[in-house]
């Protein structure tokens, strides 16, 4: 599995391939409610770590911690960074994978280049997407809703009814 799990830092990086620097994207991020006044969970990658090692444990039966994976964010991506991504035909985009290797489940999150012909280089704005790689259909992407009041709010209350029924 392999996806964009952080609408916020997609926002973001879609932004500055416009021509926007970091600081601003973050600021109007901030200004539509995407990000948080204080953002580090979002862009450092820690909200994406922790639905990685979610995936991890719920879909792999793994027994990870965030700690126990690699996480970077894209507080340090340049517009010329960008710009030469764009030249070679690629994109920056959060990357949060979870993978097996032999019996050991291993995840990881982190800016990555994404070529333009794969599905996930097309996912802008404050959306999610997600390639699950299975062994009878290849690659099935899934695209979504990410950040925003209102994706935030519909995904609590579907963890609040969950909860409720299985108590």
């Amino acid at each position: 599995m392999r996806g964009i799990l952080n609408g916020t830092t997609n926002f973001i990086l879609t932004r500055m391939e416009g021509g926007m620097d970091y600081a601003d994207a973050l600021a109007e991020a901030q200004r539509l409610g995407y990000a948080e006044a204080v953002p580090d969970a979002d862009v450092l990658g820690w909200d994406a770590l922790a639905k990685v090692t979610i995936l991890a444990n719920t879909v792999f039966g793994a027994e990870l911690h965030p700690q126990d994976s690699p996480c970077q964010g894209i507080t340090e991506i340049t517009p010329e960074q960008i710009a030469a991504a764009a030249a070679d035909g690629a994109r920056y985009k959060l990357i949060g994978r979870v993978w097996r290797e032999g019996d050991t489940v291993r995840a990881s999150v982190g800016p990555q280049l994404v070529s333009d012909s794969h599905p996930l280089a097309g996912v802008g704005g404050a959306t999610n997407a997600m390639t699950i790689t299975t062994d009878t259909l290849g690659d099935v992407t899934i695209v979504g809703p990410g950040a925003g009041r209102r994706e935030t709010g519909f995904s609590l209350l579907n963890d609040l009814i969950a909860i409720g029924r299985s108590s």
